[in-house]
């Protein structure tokens, strides 16, 4: 007799992130951890879709990530490599649980908040402090094997084969560490500074993190030709190599933007933002 398949762990449809079976699981942990550390948790934020993350205190958070986020698994070293240098920083960890308490950002106002100039500007300062290169024996993944595992075959769809092409002429760099996330929900204003939340760290070249911020923030107005190429733009102004931000937004939009809604429409911004770039 066959064996019945796992039950997913994330919703396919909206309102996407974790299912509530997982949600379930990841609370239980979190109220264990809670007595443990003698933490007071406050109800969970309604931004966390991906994991469970609430307030354990005035000062800090408390995030369990699901075990099936293979992705998040170096959350914690990243947090702990930049130490509130660019990121809110990692006060507690126990990797059994997979549980981080980490600094609270205040008054954690994100960049989708402000205009645009300012969260541009946001991503810039924050990334200026992260990317920076690992110490020697680290262990995160590549983004070569990050696109390896998220770039889909070629009959999937018309763009596949163009983001494949794109990949294999791409003089790709391995030497800092990068955020893998990085959007306007994921930049919280911290005091003064601005910093970086819930990363999925690899090793890679700060190119690789723009595409995100160019198809977000999420729900606000669509991008547009002129959006895009003003954004690319003023991150090449600011050291950057455009060319690359170009090749890297046609690969990861591919990678992110497929597969397709269940009816079969190009309904995501970041298919959008590849044929902008077109």
């Amino acid at each position: 007799m066959s064996q019945p398949q796992s039950e997913s762990a994330w919703n396919t449809e909206a309102p996407w992130g974790i299912t509530d079976r997982v949600r379930r699981r990841l609370e239980a942990t979190a109220r264990e951890v809670a007595a443990d550390w003698d933490l007071v948790l406050g109800p969970q934020f309604a931004m966390a879709k991906y994991s469970f993350a609430a307030p354990a205190g005035e000062d800090a958070v408390l995030k369990i990530p699901p075990d099936e986020d293979d992705l998040a698994d170096h959350e914690a070293d990243a947090l702990r490599f930049w130490d509130g240098d660019g990121a809110v920083r990692l006060l507690r960890h126990d990797p059994e649980r997979r549980a981080l308490l980490i600094e609270r950002a205040r008054p954690g106002t994100d960049a989708s908040a402000v205009p645009e100039d300012e969260a541009i500007a946001a991503a810039i300062s924050v990334g200026r402090r992260i990317w920076r290169a690992p110490p020697p024996d680290h262990a995160y993944r590549t983004i070569r094997g990050w696109v390896d595992r998220w770039l889909p075959a070629d009959q999937t769809h018309e763009l596949g084969p163009l983001a494949r092409r794109t990949f294999a002429a791409m003089d790709v760099v391995t030497r800092v560490v990068v955020h893998a996330d990085f959007h306007h929900f994921n930049l919280l204003r911290h005091g003064e500074r601005w910093v970086a939340i819930d990363p999925k760290p690899a090793l890679g070249e700060p190119e690789f993190d723009i595409p995100p911020f160019l198809w977000n923030p999420f729900g606000g107005a669509p991008s547009t030709r002129a959006r895009t190429e003003s954004r690319i733009r003023a991150f090449a102004d600011a050291g950057l190599d455009g060319d690359k931000i170009r090749a890297w937004a046609i690969v990861r939009g591919v990678c992110d933007g497929l597969p397709l809604t269940s009816s079969g429409v190009e309904g995501g911004p970041q298919l959008r933002v590849v044929r902008e770039l077109l």
